[in-house]
């Protein structure tokens, strides 16, 4: 049994209301000249600008790279890459969501290991030379993928969402204002948020978890649901944007950390292959899947269970275990997360696909964290009952509940 934990972080953080304005500075810092990645909404509504002026106001040069879109792909990876060679950076600066900022983590080892991105996962090929520095500036409160040492980037020859974790893909500095996400829609915001609470839920489950990921997952527990609802119903809620970014950094946090479990790894292949956000994937297969772990994970749940619904806190382990299962089915239904069906995946390609979706998940290595591991049988099975999945019963009802 190991005695020991690591744990690793950005090096720096900032954190809270107009912590933007430290990106032209801190990116002076660590080069002479930015290679900016980001997408065009974020050029749209100003960001773009907004960044430019703070590089500006460093003194330092810098060229353009937008056209990540909502799913970063090994063709941004490239594309970006020669742009980043062609103008002779050194430094890079991510602003957008976790898209954006996964673009950048690749583009940061490639620029100094080479080869393919795919090359690195699984750790086939290690990564020797240390990457160019990152400084990775969120837009949205969910993926927390500026704390994290993973990147996810799909490979577009074979529709597979390549999950790689490895230190190298920590940012060096990572800025985290609130202030950035009042832009993001509620469908956005319902999205990123669900995915922030499963990076928690599933690194406080999680076989790898640790006594500093169990704290940072909890808080991050916490904060979501006392904060996703009033953000979703009124973005302009500065307080809990701010809550709902901060809960975001300490779940990606806590993921790097500690590992994700079931929902991701089925997550990423409907992602790959019906192009589903990342965060609604996830949202879509929560609920069936915690369902399924319970057994388990009984006595991590009952703790989830106490923060979500304090007022049921003196319940039995199994009663507070079913409340949070049903507390996360009335958040989907609140912040209106559709299942698969309603997303509009037609049955037959999808009954089609499902075998390989399995074997996908599997091979990303997350299942095998989950506190019951499934079989490629019991993965396809998931997967059925997810495609139509009704938020709206209440399975797990619990006595507790009903007074």
């Amino acid at each position: 049994m190991k005695t020991f934990a690591e744990f690793r972080v950005p090096q720096t953080v900032f954190y809270g209301r107009d912590s933007f304005s430290k990106v032209g500075e801190q990116a002076a810092r660590l080069g002479n000249k930015v290679l900016l990645i980001s997408d065009r909404i974020m050029e749209k509504i100003g960001n773009i600008e907004r960044c430019q002026h703070f590089l500006k106001e460093a003194g330092i040069p810098y060229a353009l790279y937008l056209d990540v879109n909502s799913e970063p792909t090994d063709v941004h990876v490239a594309e970006s890459l020669a742009v980043f060679q062609q103008e002779q950076c050194d430094v890079i600066v991510a602003v957008g969501g976790g898209s954006c900022i996964d673009a950048a983590k690749a583009v940061a080892v490639l620029a100094t290991n080479g080869g393919y991105i795919g090359d690195y996962m699984g750790g086939k090929t290690p990564i020797k030379k240390t990457p160019v520095p990152l400084v990775a500036v969120p837009t949205t409160a969910g993926t927390g993928s500026e704390a994290t040492n993973v990147t996810v980037i799909t490979n577009t020859a074979e529709d597979i969402k390549m999950m790689i974790k490895h230190p190298a893909f920590t940012a060096a500095v990572a800025i985290v204002d609130p202030i950035l996400t009042i832009s993001s829609p509620a469908h956005v915001t319902a999205a990123t948020g669900v995915d922030a609470l499963c990076h928690a839920v599933e690194a406080y489950i999680s076989r790898l978890a640790q006594p500093l990921t169990d704290t940072l997952a909890l808080s991050a527990i916490e904060a979501i649901g006392k904060n996703l609802r009033t953000a979703y119903q009124n973005g302009a809620d500065i307080d809990a944007r701010e809550q709902m970014a901060l809960a975001s950094m300490q779940a990606g946090m806590a993921f790097s950390n500690a590992s994700v479990c079931l929902v991701h790894g089925m997550s990423r292949p409907i992602g790959a292959v019906f192009h589903v956000p990342h965060g609604v994937s996830n949202a879509m297969l929560l609920p069936a899947v915690l369902e399924f772990t319970k057994e388990s994970c009984k006595e991590q749940l009952a703790v989830i269970g106490k923060l979500l619904r304090p007022d049921v806190a003196g319940g039995s382990t199994d009663e507070l275990a079913d409340v949070t299962i049903m507390e996360i089915k009335q958040l989907c239904r609140d912040l209106n997360i559709p299942n698969m069906k309603t997303w509009g995946i037609d049955q037959k390609i999808f009954a089609q696909a499902v075998s390989k979706m399995a074997t996908d998940a599997i091979a990303s290595g997350s299942p095998g964290n989950n506190p019951r591991v499934p079989s490629h049988e019991e993965i396809v099975q998931l997967y059925h009952i997810c495609y139509d999945y009704d938020f709206s019963q209440n399975n797990t009802e619990s006595a507790i509940l009903n007074g």
